[in-house]
């Protein structure tokens, strides 16, 4: 199936780039600047994470899921019913941070299974990726805050060590990051996500690029261009032409592309690749 044909699957309008033609981030940025150069930039470059105490290294994913699932150290531990650690697989080239668990996930166990996580599934299966073998998908806090809230800072800064044990043993090639909490957990500043989706980041070594949350795109129904779904089709096909490259396949040995049925667009969402540039960051924002 063509990349025209795919897309009439979304009804949407399909992107004038076909997905062998999509720009590489053949060099992607080590800061973020600000575009007014004449003064101080609000957002401070974003900073190298710090190194995760010793006390904190683990051997293993199921020596850190041991330590996580008894975890005490923040207040949310006293009202979650699961710890949520991952699920994926742990020798994925991908991996997908999201914000918190929700209410299925705690009950479960496992991120993003609600909602929210039957369209990320969508979003990636649309583009060809295997759910089970291609991504590794965690979350930035492992307990889910009372009433969905989003998590503060200490309990943000409480389990970073976790997320980073995470990326450090399943050692991906891309992270992504949904939704502005993961962002601002990662790069180390409070980014708008509206303005740096799409684009591809550096960040200790690793390709990392901003999309956003499932959640806001169930929100926000429309499939016209340049609409938050029709965005993400373009973010998706971005991501799949970098994962071909990193992997040196050839683009006919690459995976086709799944087949959906019009029903089921409103479980997916919409990607084409992006301009890979620096975005400048002059103020926050939020969805």
């Amino acid at each position: 199936m063509n990349d025209k044909e795919q897309m009439s699957l979304f009804n949407l309008t399909p992107s004038e780039v076909p997905l062998t033609e999509l720009p590489q981030a053949d060099r992607v940025a080590e800061t973020l600047t600000d575009k007014k150069t004449a003064r101080s930039p609000k957002n401070p470059s974003p900073a190298a994470s710090t190194s995760v105490p010793v006390s904190e290294q683990f051997a293993s994913l199921d020596d850190l899921r041991d330590v996580a699932c008894n975890c005490q150290k923040c207040p949310l531990a006293h009202t979650r019913t699961n710890v949520v650690v991952e699920r994926g697989d742990r020798k994925a080239k991908i991996l997908i941070i999201g914000e918190a668990p929700g209410e299925q996930e705690d009950l479960s166990g496992l991120p993003f299974v609600g909602k929210s996580g039957q369209l990320l599934d969508k979003i990636l299966e649309s583009v060809g990726f295997d759910t089970n073998r291609d991504v590794y998908i965690c979350n930035t806090v492992k307990c889910r805050p009372p009433n969905n809230r989003v998590p503060t800072e200490i309990e943000a800064t409480t389990c970073k060590p976790y997320l980073l044990e995470q990326i450090r043993l399943v050692d991906p090639k891309i992270i992504l990051l949904t939704g502005a909490t993961s962002l601002k957990s990662i790069l180390g500043v409070k980014l708008g996500i509206t303005k740096v989706r799409g684009q591809w980041y550096e960040w200790e070594g690793r390709l990392v690029m901003p999309i956003f949350h499932p959640s806001y795109l169930l929100r926000n129904q429309s499939r016209e261009q340049g609409s938050p779904k029709w965005l993400t089709w373009q973010d998706a096909k971005a991501i799949k032409a970098k994962y071909l490259e990193i992997i040196e396949l050839k683009s006919g040995d690459a995976p086709a592309l799944s087949d959906q049925s019009e029903g089921d667009f409103e479980k997916s969402a919409a990607l084409s690749a992006q301009n890979p540039s620096v975005v400048s960051i002059e103020e926050d924002e939020e969805f």
